[in-house]
C-alpha cells in the first residue's frame, strides 16, 4: 500500500523535533550536529532568534494579501537585494525551482520582445541541477532527471562542463538566447567554476549578446564568503536564481535581472499567488539584515579556513575513505573513496548530518554562523566515522 506521504525521498530513519544553532534534537532525545543545513538552507541554524523575532511578529500581524495589491515587505526586501548586487528589479517565489522557470521565461521573452524569437535556445552544462520542474529538468538534462517525464521541455542544448572549446563553438549559433550555470554546482558534487571561466563566460556573452543565467539557489547568500558567489570572480550576470539561504529556512526565492535583461517582462506574463507574501519577505528582511553585512562574511570566510584546514588533514588522515576536498567558503565537499552512502551513514553512526551528492561526494554545509567549537566537534566526529568504515 502506498504512504499516506508520497515515496519520492530515500528518508534516513530520523525525526527531528526542535533545533538549535547547529544541532538537531531527534524525537528518541538525541542531539545531532547539523552538517546539511537543510541543504545550504539555515544560513543562520535553527531558532535563531532575529528570523523568530521577525515571523512571529509578522504572523501576528498579516500572513497574506497575494500580489494584487502592494506589499511592504516585499518592496523593502527587493530594494536591499538591488542595492547589495547588480540587480535592478527582484520577482519574489516560493522556492529555486520556481526561479528556474522565470529565468528561462525572461531570457526567451527578452529575444522576443527584441524582434528575435528564433533566439530561444539556452546553454546548459552536464553536472548541473536547477531544480525539479519541467523546465529544470530539461536544463539538467541527465537521463535521471529526464527519464520517463517526456516530451522534454525542448530548447536546451547541453555541452560538457569545463569544455571551453565547446563553450566558444556553442556561443556561435545563432538561436541562443542564453547560458545558465552555477559558479558552484552543488547536486553534481561541489565542483566550483574557476573565476577564469566565468570571466570568460561573461566576454562570450557580452561578444554574442546572449544573456548570463546563474543558479545561485544553493551556492549564494553569503554560503561562499561573498553575498554571492560570482562576486568572486569580479563579474556579474544579466539573471540571477536565488532561494535556499534567502529565507533562512522559510520558503523564499527570488530572480534578479537588469533592467535590459527583465525589459521583455510585462504585467500579465508571470505570477506567484504565494510568492513574496509577508511572511516571507520578513523573515528574509532579517536574514539580508545579517548576512549581508562585511564583518559576517568575513567571519564566513575565517570559519571555512579553519574547518577546511581540519578537512584536509581528515583526509590526509583516512586516505583509504577520502580522495579530497573541494568547494568553497561554507560549501564543501569530501570526494570519497569508499560509496558516499557509507559515509553518510557513518556520519549519522556519530549523531552527525552530512548531505550526498553525485561525483560520490559529501556535502558539508553548515550554518554560516557555526561556531568554532562546532566545528572542531563537527572534524572530530566526521574522524571517528571515517575510522569506522576502515575495517580493523
Amino acid at each position: 500500500m502506498i504512504p499516506a506521504v508520497l515515496p519520492v525521498y530515500n528518508r534516513a530513519p530520523m525525526s527531528f523535533v526542535s533545533g538549535e544553532g547547529s544541532w538537531l534534537v531527534e524525537a528518541d532525545g538525541r542531539r545531532f550536529l547539523d552538517l546539511g543545513g537543510g541543504i545550504a538552507v539555515n544560513v543562520l541554524g535553527h531558532a535563531h532568534p532575529a528570523l523568530t523575532a521577525a515571523l512571529t511578529a509578522q504572523a501576528g500581524a498579516l500572513w497574506h494579501t497575494s500580489n494584487l495589491y502592494h506589499v511592504p515587505q516585499q518592496e523593502a526586501l527587493a530594494e536591499k537585494l538591488v542595492e547589495a548586487t547588480f540587480a535592478d528589479t527582484v520577482f519574489f517565489a516560493n522556492s529555486g525551482t520556481e526561479t528556474c522557470e522565470l529565468a528561462v521565461k525572461m531570457a526567451r521573452k527578452y529575444w522576443h520582445e527584441k524582434g528575435q524569437p528564433e533566439r530561444h535556445v539556452i546553454l546548459a552544462f552536464t553536472g548541473s541541477f536547477h531544480g525539479r520542474s519541467s523546465a529544470g529538468i530539461a536544463a539538467a538534462g541527465s537521463e535521471k532527471m529526464v527519464g520517463g517525464f517526456g516530451p522534454v521541455l525542448p530548447g536546451f542544448r547541453h555541452l560538457p562542463f569545463g569544455d571551453h572549446d565547446a563553450l566558444s563553438e556553442a556561443m556561435k549559433a545563432s538561436d541562443v538566447a542564453a547560458v545558465i550555470l552555477e559558479p558552484v554546482q552543488g547536486e553534481g558534487g561541489i565542483v566550483p567554476v574557476p573565476d577564469q571561466c566565468l570571466k570568460g563566460l561573461r566576454d562570450l556573452c557580452d561578444e554574442t549578446g546572449a544573456l548570463m543565467i546563474l543558479d545561485e539557489v544553493q551556492c549564494g547568500v553569503g554560503r561562499t564568503g561573498k553575498l554571492f558567489a560570482h562576486e568572486w570572480a569580479g563579474i556579474h550576470p544579466d539573471i540571477m536564481m536565488v532561494a535556499k539561504g534567502i529565507g533562512g529556512g522559510f520558503p523564499l526565492g527570488a530572480l534578479l535581472a537588469t533592467e535590459a535583461a527583465a525589459s521583455g517582462m510585462k504585467p500579465g506574463n508571470h505570477g506567484s499567488t504565494y510568492g513574496g507574501n509577508p511572511l516571507g519577505c520578513a523573515v528574509g528582511n532579517a536574514v539580508m539584515d545579517i548576512v549581508a553585512t562585511d564583518d559576517f562574511l568575513a567571519d564566513v570566510n575565517r570559519k571555512a579556513g579553519l574547518f577546511r584546514q581540519g578537512l584536509e588533514g581528515l583526509v590526509a588522515a583516512h586516505p583509504d575513505v577520502f580522495e579530497t576536498v573541494r568547494g568553497s567558503g561554507l560549501m564543501l565537499g569530501l570526494k570519497c573513496k569508499v560509496p558516499v552512502a557509507d559515509v553518510v551513514q557513518a556520519a549519522y553512526g556519530q549523531e552527525t548530518c552530512v548531505v550526498p551528492a553525485a561525483d560520490n561526494t559529501a556535502r558539508l554545509l553548515p550554518a554560516l554562523n557555526i561556531t568554532d567549537e562546532d566545528i572542531r566537534e563537527a572534524l572530530a566526529r566526521l574522524d571517528r566515522a571515517a575510522a569506522n568504515l576502515v575495517p580493523a
